[in-house]
């Protein structure tokens, strides 16, 4: 009698566990992207300009930079050293995290202008209203500053985890650039 109680119990103890797993990895995922709100925001909205939006962004995008970041193929001095604390088990999760939230709402910015020469090149991987897909990135909405200097970045060479936006980049002057970040930023 005591033996089979103590089954019963053991086995709803293990369906119990098994069930609340799911959950648990997530909590825990939660809790590990935690520290990821200090500079992208509490609520999606990067604490500076410098820093991208990364609630609503592509997964395979997130998953990827994590991954670089680890790799040291692309090096930041803030990003790189927290990117190489996460395990790589966690790289995918925490991509689907962020991916997952809601994309912020902008402030009231000046309505773009007319898209400026070059830019149609970008929709081919960013796709036609820039919010990105497999296999890029959302560039709608991101700041000016982000996306001017991670333009720069791509053209000089200093960012190359990329094996299309260097030349990309290079190709166009530093005003398209500018007018292409300026244009971008307020979609």
């Amino acid at each position: 009698m005591v033996s089979c109680r103590f089954s019963s119990i053991f086995g709803a103890a293990v369906i119990l566990a098994a069930v609340n797993l799911p959950a648990a990895a997530a909590d825990d995922i939660e809790s590990k992207a935690q520290v990821c709100s200090a500079c992208h925001g509490q609520n999606g909205v990067p604490v500076n300009a410098n820093t991208p939006v990364i609630w609503g962004q592509q997964q395979n995008y997130l998953v990827k930079q994590l991954h670089d970041y680890r790799a040291a193929d692309r090096n930041n001095p803030v990003m790189t050293p927290l990117a190489s604390g996460i395990k790589q088990e966690d790289t995918r999760p925490m991509g689907a995290y962020f991916a997952a939230k809601t994309w912020p709402a902008s402030k009231a910015a000046d309505p773009a202008a007319s898209p400026p020469e070059g830019i149609a090149m970008c929709k081919a991987c960013h796709q036609p209203n820039f919010e990105g897909g497999a296999p890029a990135p959302r560039l709608a909405g991101l700041s000016y500053d982000y996306l001017v200097a991670a333009m720069k970045n791509f053209a000089d060479g200093q960012r190359t985890n990329n094996g299309d936006m260097p030349k990309f980049m290079k190709a166009l002057t530093d005003s398209q650039r500018d007018a292409m970040a300026r244009y971008l930023s307020a979609l």
